[in-house]
């Protein structure tokens, strides 16, 4: 017999699974996550929009009172233990309309945002891929909406649209498209040129597979920080609107309508005033903290 040693039974490795890119999306959500809720004043601006968002849903059961009930015996009353942010000149709860008011402004804010990012993103995509006479014509239009401050064009557009709630989404979200064409023109020019896209167009990719299916996605970070953003910008635009007189109409319970009804009795009733300004103020403040909080967490060049 031989004494050679017998060979060893050779053990395979295990097969290992490639991470798909649904555990890739995961994997990133969760670090952007993680380092979103390091940083103590998104957080603060994640928990007033909480507090605020939770208000306009819940606004029909936690109001105390209809926000269109009339009292006038009890109209100008300062805060008291019946009406906690007191009432307004005709008596109504000035905490139950704030309520209903948050839910507005949010609608507002949202849908105006979704009208810029519908009409701009596609745009400035377009634009910047394609360049030539396309992204001439564009960029023409764009400076000739960049040259009117924006709260005069919201006023220019609410005039000629009409006064009204949906116009004056309509108005604020066109206020918006130039910001997110330019924004996106400038990502697409400097991704356009990048190793990958010239890899697709060299696989027979057609233009708009290239800039739907790898220009767009790498563009995501920037106008998820920028929409968070629009969207104060959004509901503070619609307030001066309303402030003014050109926005959503009275009885209908709105922060700028609010605001500009009770300039009239800032001396006799400051309060009516000051909290309607108050959750303005809150608001736009919430969307700047999570907004900038987002950047930073999404930001790759701070990851560590």
């Amino acid at each position: 017999m031989s004494n050679a040693p017998r060979p060893s039974a050779v053990v395979a490795p295990a097969p290992v699974e490639p991470v798909g890119r649904a555990q890739g999306v995961v994997s990133a959500g969760a670090l952007v996550w993680r380092r979103l809720r390091r940083s103590r004043s998104a957080m603060l601006g994640l928990g007033i929009l909480a507090v605020f968002a939770a208000c306009g849903v819940l606004a029909p059961w936690i109001a105390p009172y209809d926000p269109y009930a009339s009292d006038l015996e009890n109209s100008l009353k300062p805060p008291n233990s019946r009406h906690w942010l007191g009432t307004d000149e005709l008596g109504r709860d000035l905490l139950s309309r704030i309520l209903y008011g948050a839910r507005l402004s949010m609608v507002i804010g949202t849908i105006a945002v979704a009208i810029g990012v519908t009409l701009g993103v596609p745009l400035g995509l377009l634009s910047g891929y394609l360049g030539g006479w396309f992204d001439l014509v564009v960029q023409r239009a764009i400076d000739v909406l960049l040259a009117f401050p924006s709260t005069v064009l919201a006023i220019l557009l609410v005039t000629i649209l009409g006064v009204g709630l949906v116009n004056v989404m309509i108005a604020v979200g066109i206020v918006s498209v130039p910001t997110y064409t330019r924004l996106v023109r400038g990502q697409v020019l400097s991704l356009k040129e990048q190793e990958f896209v010239h890899a697709a167009r060299a696989l027979g990719a057609g233009s708009l597979r290239i800039v739907f299916r790898h220009i767009l996605p790498n563009t995501l970070a920037v106008l998820i920080v920028q929409t968070t953003l629009q969207v104060a910008s959004a509901i503070l635009s619609a307030a001066a609107l309303g402030f003014l007189g050109l926005g959503v109409q009275q009885p209908t319970a709105e922060w700028g309508a609010m605001l500009s009804t009770a300039r009239q009795y800032i001396q006799l009733a400051p309060h009516t005033l000051v909290f309607p300004g108050l959750a303005i103020v809150l608001t736009v403040l919430g969307f700047n903290l999570f907004g900038d909080g987002l950047r930073d967490a999404l930001d790759p060049r701070l990851r560590v």
